[in-house]
């Protein structure tokens, strides 16, 4: 998750103020992510055996990592997963402001989890059908592509699968992938996500009754036009989505990503110069056509 994202929970929570925030952050760009720190968000110990490690390296001259093996709170094989596993930079700014005397480790350890349970999307489980169809995609597509390309692609697919679950309902069966130049689209919202490797556009395309049905469940009320509260119900889906998951890569890669405003295409031919991959997903109400363009700098 961006580390803004979490600064601002915590600003909206009261826990600190605009000015501590800006202090943690400048020092973020020179500090270092301490072995404790890492086994707390990790679940291999709590806040309290932490710090009975760090009184005891107040007496001790010997490493964190090697105290908590004496202590009986970590293994050697746990001390050398932490070692090599990269954390989100979040976590990075929640041990500044430990160390400032801002928060302590367990205050901490539950803010991080309260924030965690607000934004990550990734607890709910798919059906067997639908990780099937994940499946089937991703043994069909990008072989041959940029591994953060492939990591981006099935992330995206995890969590949009999830989102339709949580936001429309699991009454969906995904059909086969259709690999074209172009498309034409009925009623479209696309969206653009990029940082300085990766550039991605993501769309739904459906016709207007479907649309009405999707914008009905997502809005968990009846609607019957194709007004434009209904496309924005659909234009409100697919832009919440596409922040969920930005959040989220922020949070699994440390990588931010950038959206663009969700553009609107009504009966136009959709091209990006990239090879184009539409999902036909049907539901009760109808068909809805997932369309997703990627590309990364080692591609282009």
């Amino acid at each position: 998750m961006y580390t803004q994202f979490f600064g601002n929970f915590l600003l909206s929570k009261g826990v600190i103020t605009g000015e501590q925030l800006l202090c943690a952050l400048q020092k973020q760009t020179t500090a270092h992510m301490k072995l404790g720190t890492l086994a707390i968000n990790e679940g291999y110990m709590t806040a309290t055996e932490a710090e009975n490690v760090f009184m005891l390296q107040a007496y001790q001259n010997k490493r964190f990592g090697e105290l908590a093996i004496l202590e009986g709170y970590l293994t050697q094989e746990q001390v050398d997963y932490l070692l090599k596993k990269q954390m989100p930079d979040f976590i990075l700014l929640s041990q500044i402001l430990v160390e400032d005397n801002l928060l302590t480790h367990a205050q901490a350890e539950l803010l991080i989890a309260d924030y965690e349970s607000e934004y990550e999307m990734y607890d709910l489980k798919l059906s067997s059908k639908h990780t099937a169809c994940l499946d089937q995609i991703l043994q069909s597509l990008y072989q041959e592509k940029n591994r953060e390309t492939i990591r981006f692609v099935k992330d995206y697919l995890i969590l949009f699968f999830n989102n339709l679950i949580r936001f429309i309902d699991d009454d969906f069966t995904p059909l086969d992938i259709i690999e074209l130049p172009e498309t034409p689209t009925s009623f479209c919202i696309s969206q653009q996500l990029y940082n300085d490797s990766f550039l991605g556009l993501f769309a739904l395309d459906m016709n207007p009754q479907t649309a009405i049905g999707f914008a009905s469940r997502y809005a968990q009320e009846e609607l019957f036009e194709f007004d434009e509260y209904a496309k924005a119900s659909v234009k409100a889906f697919l832009d919440l989505h596409n922040g969920l998951f930005s959040v989220n890569i922020s949070n699994t890669y440390s990588k931010e990503l950038q959206a663009n405003p969700p553009e609107t295409h009504h009966e136009t031919m959709l091209s990006t110069g990239s090879r184009i991959y539409l999902l036909p997903i049907v539901f009760p109400f109808g068909q809805v056509r997932f369309i997703w363009s990627v590309s990364s700098e080692e591609e282009t």
